[in-house]
């Protein structure tokens, strides 16, 4: 995923279910996992992406809650 801005990223998850949302946790799960693994093999080339992901996967994990907040 191209970096947006914050604001623009968090309505295009406001606009997303909880399962389409679950279903990019675990991907940006998945992305970290290998980003990281590509960081201690030295073969990653932007490191910058790793912190970008990990707040991309706080920001899912905020929708997350909210929307369950809402919902009770």
């Amino acid at each position: 995923m191209k970096a947006m801005k914050t604001k623009a990223y968090f309505e295009i998850l406001k606009n997303k279910s909880v399962d389409e949302l679950n279903k990019d946790l675990v991907s940006a799960k998945k992305e970290l996992f290998n980003l990281r693994f590509q960081n201690a093999t030295n073969q990653l080339d932007n490191t910058a992406r790793i912190s970008e992901v990990r707040k991309n996967i706080a920001r899912i994990q905020t929708v997350i809650t909210q929307s369950q907040r809402t919902a009770q």
